[in-house]
């Protein structure tokens, strides 16, 4: 993106400092004697410049320099504490937050991208023009700290050194922010300005949650300004609205990728993780799931976890795809977290070692966390995001209230996990041989499918559809979930998919280490494949066994059944790898309930897509091909077999791959 002539800096226009010196001369003033010796060691002057103006916006009553030490980290911890913010626990190093329970997710009505006059922004996003929005942060954010410390971090999204990682402030009234912040990012104070002369930029997050009071969160406000690369936030505290680090940085990004580096690197909503494959091999594996489709639980089905929320990506000079995690760290849903499921992360929940925030989630009378899925028994009293519970209580519209909220997580560092990978910090990254795209379709897609090509690979990621999660306060229904990515696409989808086909596409990758680019669809219900139950058709853990055959499809090890859709996998494979990978059997009446193709669910979801992206401007015209591609074929295959066409009679109208 390239600023318009007219792109004022809001927090420059309301702080009002415009040099170093004055910086300086603020700090001087404003910082007592520790903090200031710590900030004169940063020498940048944008960074001075602009830490300076947030400080004469929002008039806090203290500063706090937060240099990573663990000195300073214990009084972040400590002041969250005092404040009320984080409640101790009787485990050691585990603390609790509760969010107000009007705020129990991201607050996408009240969201927003600051444009400036004829600037592009997504469809799928909420915007305000600068001169708006800068009435709107003047008014409610200054001196909105007075009273308060205000909590100065600076951080590296990614390893220190890697071509993708990019530095960015934390500025903070809150110390729960900046404690999830500590466990979530890394502390790059010592290395910060040599880390933004490298890149040539960094990112400012601004965040005050005032009084925390309900009544205030009407006028609550994520603000996103792209031009700047700051973002705004205040009367609000749940961390997806205030940690901006997250999902605020993520969107600017995605941008660079798209506007700065078409064609060389992404910015995806993916985990990354390793699979152990024959011959003692680690294949790379990276897979985008709306939040709260179970990305977490499909990076700890790995052997070697990296992340579980998001990748940058780049094409290496050696021809490969590479993909860090920006974090360190799991801000992870914890409802149906159990010991059969996931049990390397229930054991940092449920055993002393591991320093642990919890937040929405129920504490009973012991001050033991407890929350919906994880296989024990519950309490029948306590209290959780509402205030106290009893079991068999309703809210005021009759419905149940649950022991915890949907979007309960927990917060903890990945060097924690039993399976976590050295791999994480290094900055060349880790070659990525299979990519995955999925959502929360009970009824249409089988549980895993390959792409034939890369252009296939990417119309997979465009046409992720799911159900709606309680990670967006208000979402309800089914709706469109393009890459996963939707909601962190600061401009047109248009771009953004075009970016897409040209890194995928690009012939800088080596034939021999192209990805593999798959869908993965593991809540698939009975009902809809003739049976009466919404369970689930399989268990969680089957996800090992769809990545392991990944994992040998993108070595050239086990066949397929080509579609319209893509490549399914051949039933002796799977019965194979079920039995070694999870030792179940895996009887091929299950087989055919997954993998037929139900022609007229898919059909309606291939019309979906075309009449969705028909409205969007500049869509490339490889999406329409790749669509009406396999609305031909899936009709030739009902007007064949009819509406259910078996594994069986796909395997005799194709060749085997």
């Amino acid at each position: 993106m390239t600023k318009g002539n007219d792109s004022v800096d809001i927090a420059q226009m309301l702080g009002r400092v415009e040099t170093v010196a004055a910086a300086r001369q603020l700090f001087e003033k404003r910082l007592d004697a520790n903090n200031l010796a710590k900030i004169q060691q940063i020498n940048t002057p944008a960074i001075l410049v602009k830490i300076a103006n947030a400080i004469a916006m929002c008039d806090p009553s203290a500063i706090f320099v937060n240099t990573g030490t663990m000195e300073d980290r214990a009084w972040i911890k400590r002041h969250a504490l005092e404040k009320g913010e984080e409640k101790a626990l009787p485990m050691p190093d585990h603390t609790l937050h509760f969010d107000l329970k009007q705020e129990q997710g991201r607050i996408i009505d009240r969201t927003f991208y600051i444009v400036d006059p004829n600037e592009a922004v997504s469809s799928l996003a909420l915007k305000k023009l600068r001169q708006d929005a800068l009435e709107e942060i003047q008014r409610e954010m200054t001196a909105i700290m007075q009273g308060k410390t205000m909590i100065i971090g600076c951080y590296l999204r990614g390893p220190v050194g890697s071509p993708v990682s990019n530095p960015a402030l934390e500025i903070t009234s809150s110390a729960y922010v900046s404690h999830s912040a500590e466990i979530l990012y890394r502390n790059a104070f010592a290395q910060f300005d040599q880390e933004v002369a490298r890149q040539g930029h960094f990112y400012t997050n601004i965040h005050s949650e005032g009084l925390n009071r309900p009544e205030d969160l009407p006028n609550a406000r994520v603000f996103m300004d792209r031009n700047h690369r700051t973002t705004y936030s205040f009367k609000c505290t749940y961390a997806g609205n205030t940690l901006l680090l997250k999902k605020g940085n993520h969107r600017f990004s995605v941008d660079r990728s798209v506007y700065e580096k078409r064609g060389q690197e992404l910015s995806e909503h993916m985990f990354i993780t390793g699979i152990d494959g024959p011959g003692g091999r680690i294949t790379w594996v990276t897979g985008a799931a709306p939040s709260g489709c179970g990305k977490t639980t499909t990076a700890m089905a790995g052997n070697h976890f990296v992340g579980d929320d998001l990748a940058q990506m780049w094409i290496a000079e050696d021809g490969s795809i590479r993909s860090t995690n920006p974090e360190c760290g799991i801000f992870g849903i914890v409802e149906d977290v159990n010991r059969d499921g996931d049990p390397l992360l229930m054991h940092c929940l449920r055993e002393p070692g591991t320093e642990v925030i919890w937040s929405n989630v129920l504490i009973d009378d012991d001050g033991v966390p407890h929350w919906k899925g994880n296989g024990e028994t519950h309490p029948a009293k306590g209290v959780n995001f509402q205030g106290a519970w009893e079991e068999g209580m309703t809210d005021a519209d009759g419905k149940t209230i649950p022991i915890s909220h949907p979007n309960a997580r927990c917060t903890l560092a990945s060097t924690a996990l039993g399976n976590y990978s050295e791999r994480a910090e290094d900055p060349a990254g880790v070659g990525t041989r299979v990519i995955t795209y999925s959502g929360r379709d009970s009824n249409t897609m089988p549980p895993v499918w390959a792409a034939r090509n890369a252009d296939e690979g990417v119309v997979i990621g465009a046409c992720i559809v799911s159900a709606a999660t309680a990670t967006e306060v208000g979402a309800i229904g089914v709706k469109r979930a393009p890459w996963a990515n939707a909601p962190f696409i600061p401009g047109a989808l248009g771009d953004y998919m075009d970016a897409q086909f040209r890194f995928f596409g690009s012939d800088q990758i080596a034939a021999d280490k192209r990805p593999v680019m798959a869908g993965l669809n593991y809540f698939l219900t009975h009902e809809a494949r003739g049976g009466e139950s919404q369970k689930l058709l399989g268990e969680k853990r089957d996800v090992k066994v769809w990545l392991a055959w990944l994992e040998r499809r993108a070595h050239d090890e086990v066949g397929a059944i080509e579609t319209p859709i893509g490549y399914l996998p051949r039933y002796d494979d799977l019965k194979a790898l079920f039995e070694t990978i999870i030792d179940k059997a895996y009887p091929e009446s299950l087989y055919d309930q997954q993998f037929s193709l139900y022609i007229d669910n898919i059909l309606a979801r291939v019309e979906l897509q075309i009449e969705a992206y028909r409205k969007e401007a500049d869509i490339p015209a490889k999406l329409f091909q790749v669509l009406e591609a396999q609305k031909e074929g899936l009709t030739a295959l009902k007007n064949q077999y009819g509406p259910i066409v078996s594994p069986a009679q796909l395997l005799a109208n194709t060749a085997d791959q």
